[in-house]
């Protein structure tokens, strides 16, 4: 039994641009690996997946860090991982919901966002996020007072970009409002 370990030192790189080109030519920028049959997922599918991949890489992403952070998980038991993982991933479902549902109605309305930049106030957005979404509700306060006899509530007035992100929600500005009526 004969082992022979060889060390190899690249000292050049030479780009060949003429064989990158036609193999560019012949098989396209990208390379497409699956495990799914051919009779199950044609190219032509795969590589419309593949094109979509990003929304998925997205979930994950915000699993992963803002606003979720699955990282560091302070649980022990197997139940425990499971059960945390199932309710971030239903935050990651509702965090593309709202996108969905925002973006689907500005689409049907033609309009756009603006006043969700911070860096630029002005700019106007066909496809916010939620999370600059929520952002646009960091300064809301609800003050709560107790007296003897009852409890005073005021809250944060609406601007007029957190009214649009409410319509846009189909959720009534009403809402908001009711967590200030105060209790006698």
């Amino acid at each position: 039994h004969v082992t022979t370990s060889v060390r190899y030192q690249i000292t050049e790189v030479l780009e060949n641009t003429e064989a990158i080109a036609l193999v560019r030519s012949e098989l396209g920028g990208r390379a497409f690996v699956t495990d799914v049959s051919p009779e199950d997922l044609s190219l032509s599918e795969a590589v419309l997946v593949y094109r979509d991949k990003w929304l998925i890489e997205r979930g994950f992403h915000r699993l992963k860090g803002v606003p979720l952070s699955l990282n560091p998980l302070f649980v022990k038991r197997d139940d425990q991982v499971c059960g945390l993982i199932h309710l971030l991933s239903l935050a990651v479902r509702t965090l593309t919901l709202i996108e969905y549902v925002v973006r689907r109605g500005l689409d049907a309305s033609g309009r756009s966002v603006v006043g969700l930049h911070l860096e630029n106030p002005k700019k106007a957005n066909v496809s916010p996020t939620t999370e600059r979404l929520l952002r646009a509700f960091s300064n809301v306060t609800l003050t709560l007072i107790h007296l003897p006899d009852r409890v005073m509530r005021h809250v944060t007035p609406l601007t007029p970009l957190q009214t649009q992100i409410l319509e846009l929600l189909n959720l009534s500005p009403e809402i908001y409002l009711s967590l200030a009526q105060n209790s006698g």
